[in-house]
């Protein structure tokens, strides 16, 4: 089983209404280079405007999946596990 790893990180709105995409989430891209920016609610999804065909609509299921996972969580709907117990339950999936 392959599985992509997901980088999460904070960051804030300057008064300019600027964000910083942290340094290790950055470094795949070139000073100059153009995104393109969806905002749907409260969520925005961020993409390379290079990337926009490549595999687009999963990008828009991820992130509903995203935020359907974030309000679960802030319910309180979530368990915890330790990362051994967790990867025993992914390998059921």
């Amino acid at each position: 089983m392959v599985m992509e790893m997901i980088n999460v990180d904070v960051t804030k709105l300057s008064s300019k209404g600027q964000i910083v995409i942290p340094q290790d989430m950055r470094e795949e891209f070139s000073v100059g280079d153009k995104f393109v920016i969806i905002k749907d609610d409260h969520q925005l999804i961020l993409k390379p405007l290079q990337d926009l065909g490549k595999n687009f609509m999963e990008d828009l299921k991820f992130a509903k999946r995203t935020v359907e996972a974030l309000g679960k969580y802030e319910k309180g709907k979530f368990k915890e596990a330790s990362s051994k117990d967790f990867l025993v339950e992914l390998e059921k999936w």
